[in-house]
């Protein structure tokens, strides 16, 4: 599929993005294209490259020498942190270092309880990308045991998993994983973000909100689109741990939507936990202890502002405009920080709705050149206002 072509020129500058016309889905006929966007560019240096797929990591960057790529791998592999994490996850009965992917979530046999009445596999495993601290937590009701193992520093192991056990989750059983197939999210995305079901009911999703590998709330939905939340839990954002490295963040309006990016090969992606908003307030912003609806951008404000872009990508109606000017009003809509995505159309009068509507009905390339394709934010509500007159 052809890349976009893009103009960049230097220092004091006009800075050109004209996306090209793409095919969105190679079993059909169906294209779209983005009308160009011309903004005037602030000063900078000159740059070599625009990467579009870099998984969240910067997207403008200097030439590099080939000191700078080393290889970090084996420096990691070597090292006397990740020896004595091997040791010590050893020393606890969890040596699955040599079958699990750092930075990936597995869900695993507990060797405490075998994986409960039902011999499921109940423990989610994780080792930190850089390999130096891994996190477990088994989810049966009669076992709950957790822990997290730090090299140098210390190992925190409890065998009593309340929030587990409030809860009575267990893994995804075949009805509920064959709905999100039928959404096109696949098992393997959902083992990934530990996505489970009320034990019992068969037709209860529980999407498991987590802070460095810990749960710390939990919502749930029915396939009839009810929804509901733990009460007493953090707020947060749906996916945090995926953002904490990350210079470029999208924020979409649901849990499936971030799902469906994964699908399309993006996971520096969070969604928000609470819908949105049927109006933009007029007053002015609320002190961060009386900003109540927005409570969970503040808990997440540092990951936030680590990222030099921020991509939104709530839903296409009045609801998501409004949730995307509110969160464009915190995140920094005055420094051009925030963009937004205008989803595809599908017909001559409505474009899609949502990230998964586009993933269902143009696949994950499609998808992933739509989110590419975004515009500042300022300027995307300029080009609605003037499309409505």
């Amino acid at each position: 599929m052809p890349l976009p072509s893009r103009t960049i020129l230097h220092q004091d500058s006009i800075t050109a993005i004209i996306p090209s016309v793409y095919s969105l889905n190679p079993f059909t006929s169906h294209q779209f294209k983005v009308q160009p966007l011309i903004y005037l560019a602030s000063p900078v240096k000159p740059i070599s490259i625009i990467s579009l797929y870099n998984n969240g990591f910067r997207s403008i960057s200097q030439r590099k020498t080939g000191a700078e790529f080393k290889d970090k791998n084996h420096e990691q592999e070597e090292s006397s942190d990740y020896s004595e994490l091997k040791q010590k996850l050893d020393e606890v009965g969890l040596n699955y270092y040599n079958s699990c992917s750092p930075g990936q979530y597995h869900l695993l046999f507990c060797p405490k309880c075998k994986g409960g009445r039902s011999s499921v596999r109940s423990l989610s495993f994780h080792i930190t990308p850089d390999r130096t601290s891994a996190i477990w937590r088994c989810f049966t009701d009669e076992c709950g045991w957790a822990g997290q193992v730090i090299p140098g520093s210390w190992t925190n192991i409890s065998g009593d998993n309340q929030f587990g056990k409030r809860q009575k989750l267990q893994p995804l059983g075949d009805e509920l994983i064959a709905y999100f197939a039928g959404r096109m999210i696949s098992k393997q995305t959902l083992e990934k973000n530990c996505v489970m079901q009320v034990a019992g009911q068969k037709d209860i999703i529980a999407f498991t909100y987590r802070r460095n590998g810990i749960i710390v709330g939990c919502k749930y939905r029915t396939m009839d689109k009810s929804f509901w939340q733990e009460k007493g839990t953090e707020k947060t954002l749906y996916g945090l741990d995926d953002i904490k490295e990350a210079d470029e963040v999208i924020i979409v309006e649901g849990e499936i939507d971030k799902l469906s990016l994964e699908e399309a090969g993006i996971s520096n992606c969070v969604s928000v936990p609470a819908g949105a908003p049927q109006t933009v307030s007029i007053k002015e912003l609320p002190t961060l202890e009386k900003d109540t609806g927005f409570q969970y951008i503040w808990n997440c404000k540092k990951y936030l502002n680590k990222a030099s872009r921020i991509i939104i990508a709530t839903d296409a109606d009045v609801s998501g405009d409004a949730l995307a000017e509110e969160l464009a009003r915190r995140l920094g809509r005055e420094r051009s920080k925030c963009w937004r995505v205008h989803w595809p159309k599908k017909d001559e009068i409505n474009c899609f709705k949502d990230a998964n509507e586009v993933l269902m009905n143009l696949g994950p390339n499609a998808l992933r050149e739509t989110i590419y394709s975004m515009q500042l934010h300022h300027m995307y509500l300029f080009n609605e206002t003037i499309q409505g007159v």
